[in-house]
């Protein structure tokens, strides 16, 4: 009995005691301490959420887009509340429109960022125009002198002002955005902008490029010859048997 009571004592002897602090587990001297944060994480957080963001905005939007009229509570419904139109002013005109040209331009518009690649920030768009430019004669610039005819009233000299070209006058049923490409950032703006469609621009380009192309197509010459030849039919036709038309330099 004494001999196992004495066993008993050594046995408990050599079991290691252990302390709330062992029982905790392994000393976490070694690892990281729980308040610190590693390095960048909170800025790839914030990244991915603007990413997010942004993607979510373009799927609604495209979303909404098809949806149909009848259902899509963001549908906007177009209301002509114009006044009347208001006569300003009148202006006699003295003009024989003698030809008229119709022309067509590609404009090609980009716009880009210095330090931002063209997929974040940028746009790029293809425009077709339609437009046409009138030339005419301006019988109101005729001085004094410009019709002679001579004694038996057979033979007649007109002097004419060279012909002018009229400002371009685009057609807007006709022209047309061809195709359209946008950075991230320029489809946000887009998005809630209060007018995403302003085309100023590029109509503004399309009438000064026709413009800059009729001048040096030979339009105004064109018109010389078919208001020569309208001035000699008509005063042959009233008996005179020579017509002379001669051009000069418009004022």
């Amino acid at each position: 009995m004494a001999r196992s009571e004495q066993k008993d004592a050594d046995t408990r002897k050599a079991a290691p005691e252990t302390s709330p602090e062992n029982a905790a587990g392994p000393s976490s001297g070694s690892s990281a301490s729980p308040g610190r944060r590693m390095p960048g994480r909170g800025l790839r957080t914030s990244a991915v959420l603007i990413v997010l963001t942004v993607a979510v905005v373009l799927a609604a939007q495209q979303a909404m887009r098809m949806l149909p009229d009848w259902i899509n509570p963001f549908e906007e419904e177009t209301k002509d509340r114009s006044g009347p139109v208001v006569l300003q002013s009148i202006r006699d005109l003295a003009r024989f429109e003698s030809a008229s040209g119709n022309f067509q331009v590609i404009v090609d518009l980009e716009k880009d960022a210095r330090f931002l690649p063209g997929a974040v920030r940028g746009s790029r768009t293809l425009f077709v125009g339609h437009g046409s430019v009138d030339a005419y004669v301006d019988f109101a610039k005729l001085g004094s002198g410009a019709v002679t005819v001579n004694a038996d009233r057979t033979a007649a000299t007109v002097r004419l002002p060279r012909a002018q070209l009229e400002a371009t006058n685009l057609d807007t049923k006709r022209s047309y955005v061809f195709e359209q490409q946008r950075g991230l950032v320029n489809r946000m703006g887009d998005f809630f902008s209060g007018n995403p469609n302003n085309q100023q621009q590029l109509y503004v380009l399309a009438s000064q490029k026709i413009q800059s192309a009729a001048t040096e197509s030979g339009l105004r010459e064109r018109a010389d010859q078919n208001a020569k030849l309208m001035l000699q039919n008509m005063l042959k036709a009233l008996g005179f048997k020579t017509v002379t038309v001669q051009s000069t330099a418009t004022r």
